[in-house]
């Protein structure tokens, strides 16, 4: 089985893109992510098509990315470390300027860059008793290509809190800060989303599409727009550096990093 798959679901135009890697809790990896933003593009581009949906597959929606791919890469050359990187942050910009709307299905678990999958969808609707996590400064590099929808789906002062700890958060604390829109029971969440789509099947597909374009541009006109190129440069030097190798190495060694003691005074 692919690791995403794409199928149109009904003919009023729903269409849906799975993560596909249940084994490893849908972390990503370069295939992953070319992947990923083909289906949108994809989508994105098809007349035919007025909604698209997210969800994973298996236990969790999204672990984010893949640490043995991460940390193969902060060993590689710099120019195979700034292409991945690139592909990580435009990734996410296919995901929020994607033209038709988008709904991420939010289960069980949704870490690092998983929650950026959710913060570049339009509406995220999660299950109860989910847990959430903007895990990246554990492994001692920045969430650098996730800040862009991060910064347009959460305030920017609870942003600080849960990016700089990343300390786990629930459904309930998600929706407060703005990540979730709608929290649904255990199992429920195609019945949740059922008047959201009907609700947004009942705009004109141009109007829909433009409103959106209009808002993503209008939300960050009072302020410099973030440089995706640099995000892109600064994930490189976090994942090569000292603190990101340490980091990914304690990950897949199951151990504290160098920078965490447990002896409390």
């Amino acid at each position: 089985m692919p690791e995403v798959v794409q199928k149109i679901l009904n003919g009023n135009g729903v269409a849906e893109i799975t993560l596909n890697r249940p084994e490893v809790y849908n972390v990503y990896n370069e295939t992953f992510l070319e992947n990923l933003r083909a289906a949108y593009l994809n989508f994105g581009s098809n007349p035919d098509v007025r909604v698209i949906l997210l969800r994973g597959n298996g236990k969790y929606f999204s672990a984010g990315a893949d640490v043995e791919w991460f940390q193969k890469l902060s060993k590689s050359s710099r120019s195979i470390q700034l292409a991945a990187a690139t592909l990580s942050t435009s990734t996410f910009e296919v995901i929020w300027q994607c033209p038709k709307p988008t709904i991420a299905l939010i289960h069980r678990g949704c870490f690092g860059g998983g929650v950026g999958f959710a913060a570049a969808s339009d509406i995220v609707v999660a299950e109860e008793k989910t847990n959430f996590a903007i895990t990246e400064v554990r492994l001692g590099i920045t969430p650098a290509p996730i800040l862009f929808p991060l910064l347009g789906a959460i305030n920017a002062r609870y942003l600080k809190r849960f990016a700089t700890t990343g300390e786990t958060f629930d459904s309930e604390i998600a929706q407060k800060i703005g990540l979730v829109h709608e929290i649904s029971p255990a199992g429920k969440l195609d019945t949740t989303i059922e008047p959201i789509i009907d609700n947004l099947l009942k705009g004109g597909p141009l109007a829909v599409s433009k409103t959106k374009e209009l808002i993503n541009k209008i939300a960050f006109s009072s302020s410099e727009q973030l440089d995706l190129d640099d995000l892109a440069k600064i994930s490189v030097e976090g994942r090569s550096g000292q603190e990101g190798v340490e980091g990914f190495d304690a990950f897949l060694q199951k151990r504290d990093p160098s920078w965490y003691s447990r002896t409390k005074s």
